[in-house]
């Protein structure tokens, strides 16, 4: 489950399934995958299960990060970087959509046109191909009361809204 801990902040386990565990998990509830996500959910990253580690996950919108105009994809991770924030490991999004039941409903059913989805939370992750065609992360959105993880492609240059909405890695102090 996904610890509130600030608003757009959350404190979730990452990692400690295999990739069949983690795959009978998101069925188990309801959460539907696109094509592009079964695709991710299918690369070898999935392969290391190591134990389950707590990470603390920001929300931030394109113009949260100073990008008014929006910005393309190396545009918007290098401003999160100055802020301080950090990409998530590749496995992120699926133990996020695990942990997060209560994300807020989307305004509209569209699943694809060219632009984030409305109600859409991208995890901010590095590619795990270079190849534009092959999908390069994980968005997570509520339609019609059901709980999506769908995998995006874009390439560098598509410039994402002011209004898109990001999750970076909040790095957390040695203890």
């Amino acid at each position: 489950m996904a610890e509130a801990s600030r608003a757009g902040e959350w404190e979730v386990a990452v990692g400690g399934l295999s990739r069949s565990e983690l795959k009978s998990e998101l069925a188990a509830q309801g959460i539907v995958l696109n094509p592009h996500a079964e695709t991710l959910l299918d690369d070898a990253i999935f392969d290391e299960h190591g134990a389950a580690q707590a990470v603390v996950l920001a929300e931030r919108t394109v113009a949260d990060l100073g990008l008014a105009d929006g910005a393309t994809l190396p545009e918007i991770y290098e401003a999160a970087q100055r802020l301080g924030l950090r990409l998530c490991s590749a496995d992120t999004a699926p133990y996020l959509r695990l942990a997060l039941s209560q994300q807020a409903a989307a305004p509209d059913s569209v699943m694809s046109s060219g632009r984030a989805p409305a109600g859409a939370l991208t995890v901010a992750a590095e590619p795990l191909s270079d190849d534009i065609e092959y999908p390069k992360g994980f968005y997570l959105r509520v339609v019609d009361d059901q709980a999506w993880l769908r995998g995006y492609r874009c390439d560098d240059e598509h410039v994402w809204s002011p209004e898109d909405r990001f999750v970076f890695r909040v790095p957390t102090p040695a203890a």
